[in-house]
């Protein structure tokens, strides 16, 4: 019953802009931390970004601070995660995912979407 959908994914050229839309249901998101993942091909994944349940602190990962932000509208159980300044070293299926309380947790635990591929490349 738990779904994790997302979209926005694509081609994009190096310093473009993309916005991942995350659309959830079947829990209570309001009250669940929402993070981003990515997974290049051949390498981990690894935290791209998170969020509180209430929206009032977020974390990054240093490849991706002050380019990408994370946001959430807990009135349509969304999570977005706007890219800017993208790089191919971007290029990764990039993943949504939910952890029940405030705080986010490691990757072993919560729910999991099934990922949108961003490109970027000329």
């Amino acid at each position: 019953q738990v779904q994790l959908v997302e979209s926005g994914g694509g081609l994009v050229q190096p310093g473009g802009s993309l916005r991942l839309s995350c659309a959830a249901s079947g829990f209570t998101f309001s009250s669940s931390a929402m993070s981003w993942y990515r997974q290049a091909g051949g390498k981990e994944r690894e935290l791209v970004a998170a969020i509180t349940s209430t929206g009032g602190s977020t974390t990054y990962a240093d490849s991706v601070k002050g380019r990408f932000t994370i946001s959430r509208d807990n009135g349509k159980n969304t999570v977005y995660l706007q890219m800017n300044s993208l790089k191919p070293e971007d290029t990764a299926v990039y993943y949504c995912k939910a952890d029940q309380g405030r705080w986010w947790r490691g990757p072993t635990s919560g729910y999991w979407g099934q990922g949108t591929q961003v490109t970027v490349s000329s």
